[in-house]
């Protein structure tokens, strides 16, 4: 058998006693190091899982700059306490606590909703005022995190619902640890809403998510927004148009998603930033958009958006906004009389990380996609850095359990480039 396959069909695991995991002693690169560290024991209410992949998200670089000073930090003292970053991960249980073994086996394959909906219920003495007022925490926060070799799951995790099991355990690592991005993306298209009546003596009704059949306007497309362009196909926009300052962008959404855009008869438009307005004016006969969605956080951007919109538009403030640049003016006349609304979301929910699962499984999305590069977990700081310096454009994949590899840049990645990645570098 290869090592792939070796790999994927252990049972019987061997945990040893220390693992590799990218620690965070404090603020700024300074206290980044990845570190040799024990493999963490649990307790009866826990679990104990190998990370097959993990991505490294955007979100680390905030927590970098911010440190204990973070919500999700609170004041516990990386110095005394340091914690193990990484909130995208695909993960297999290799150790079940005592009280968990009716509902859990070794070998089952999860991913966790990093964001989880309960107040810390250990070590609550290390946070700010003993954790009082706090109704959320974080895995890769103050619970472990994926940029290791091995992930303990808290009875936080557990209580918030927040381990999820795969639709399909076919599932390439890479996708699933995908999911958490783009799970971002499906909670934030459900939070557009629209008031539908079928007839003038119909009554009216909500419909949740984009407008079918109308048009659907994306500003930016980085990776985040190439996503956003993926999903809104699933409502059948009759117009899908794409916008971003560069054109290297806007040609990765085209060789993405034109021809499954033709094939759900939606035409697909991509503009530079500096012909949206004209264009969409052009397509819309000058009525505007039913849905824009708005993937930068440029408060200019976000500003002109909003005279944009159609009758009845929804505006979604997806990219946030710097504090002290956050600030929009808002025409008052038009929410009364035109009706447009202005929505926004931060990251999703358990619900939101099953739907997207199963949207992955059912290819309504493609994570290959979205990934820019693939290595082991040395790379990890070298990534970060490439991320605060805009220097990649998409999802970095990390494998913990490879040997020491270079950062590999992909266009595309899938199953079967994983297979061979991970049949070469296994150790």
């Amino acid at each position: 058998m290869s090592k792939y396959g070796d790999y994927v069909s252990q049972t019987d695991f061997v945990i040893p006693r220390t693992m590799q995991a990218l620690v965070a002693s404090g603020s700024g690169f300074d206290n980044l190091e990845l570190r040799e560290v024990p493999v963490p024991e649990i307790g009866p209410n826990q679990l104990l899982a190998r990370v097959d992949a993990a991505g490294v998200c955007t979100s680390i670089i905030k927590l970098i700059a911010q440190g204990e000073k973070h919500t999700f930090i609170n004041g516990w003292d990386m110095k005394k306490w340091p914690i193990i970053l990484g909130d995208e991960g695909s993960i297999t249980l290799v150790k079940v606590g005592h009280n968990l073994k009716d509902k859990y086996k070794v070998g089952q394959r999860y991913v966790i909703q990093p964001a989880v909906d309960v107040a810390p219920v250990l070590h609550r003495e290390r946070y700010n005022n003993n954790a009082e007022g706090m109704r959320k925490c974080a895995v890769g926060y103050t619970l472990g995190g994926h940029l290791a070799q091995y992930i303990r799951i808290q009875e936080e995790v557990l209580m918030g619902e927040c381990l999820l099991p795969l639709p399909d355990e076919d599932l390439p690592y890479f996708a699933t640890s995908m999911a958490e991005p783009i799970s971002c993306v499906y909670s934030a298209q459900q939070r557009n809403y629209h008031i539908i009546k079928d007839n003038p003596h119909a009554p009216r009704r909500a419909h949740l998510g984009l407008l079918p059949g109308g048009i659907t306007v994306i500003i930016g497309a980085g990776v985040m927004g190439r996503m956003h362009a993926e999903l809104a196909l699933r409502f059948n926009p009759r117009i899908l148009i794409v916008s971003d300052l560069q054109q290297r962008r806007l040609d990765k959404v085209i060789s993405g998603i034109s021809e499954k855009a033709q094939q759900r008869g939606t035409r697909l438009v991509c503009v530079t930033a500096a012909k949206l307005e004209e264009t969409l004016k052009e397509i819309s006969s000058g009525n505007g958009a039913d849905d824009i969605i708005l993937a930068v956080g440029i408060q200019q951007v976000q500003q002109n958006a909003l005279s944009m919109l159609a009758d009845g538009g929804v505006a979604n403030l997806f990219g946030g906004l710097p504090r002290g640049e956050h600030i929009l003016e808002v025409d008052a006349l038009a929410i009364h009389y035109r009706e447009i609304k202005i929505v926004g979301s931060s990251g999703g929910e358990p619900s939101d990380m099953a739907a997207t699962l199963k949207a992955i499984a059912d290819k309504e999305i493609d994570p290959g996609n979205y990934v820019a590069a693939v290595g082991s977990l040395d790379n990890a700081i070298d990534v970060l850095k490439m991320i605060k310096q805009t220097q990649i454009d998409g999802k970095a994949i990390l494998y913990p359990h490879i040997k020491q590899t270079p950062l590999q840049m992909v266009d595309y990645w899938d199953k079967s480039k994983e297979i061979e990645f991970l049949n070469n570098h296994l150790t």
